[in-house]
C-alpha cells in the first residue's frame, strides 16, 4: 500500500521526494488543499474506499503513514 500512495502522490506533485521519513506533507508546502481532493479521489479509487468528509484534515495527509492510515479506516466499497 505504502507504494502505491507514493506513486499516487508523485503523479499529483512530481517536484517533491514523498519517501522521506519524518518530513510534514502539509507543513512543508508540498501538498495543499487542492492536492487533497485529488489524492482522495485517487485514494478512493485506487483502493476501493470511501473516505469519510469529515476525515478530510491536513493532519491526515501529512505523511504517507497517516494516508495509509486514513485509508485503512475507511469503509470499502
Amino acid at each position: 500500500m505504502k507504494e502505491q500512495i507514493i506513486k499516487i502522490l508523485n503523479e499529483i506533485r512530481p517536484e517533491f521526494d514523498f519517501s522521506q521519513e519524518g518530513v510534514d506533507f502539509i507543513e512543508e508546502g508540498m501538498l495543499d488543499s487542492f492536492d487533497v481532493v485529488t489524492i482522495v479521489s485517487d485514494l478512493e479509487d485506487a483502493f476501493s474506499v470511501v473516505i469519510d468528509g469529515m476525515a478530510i484534515l491536513p493532519e491526515n495527509f501529512s505523511s504517507v503513514a497517516k494516508i495509509e492510515e486514513l485509508v485503512n479506516n475507511s469503509k470499502k466499497r
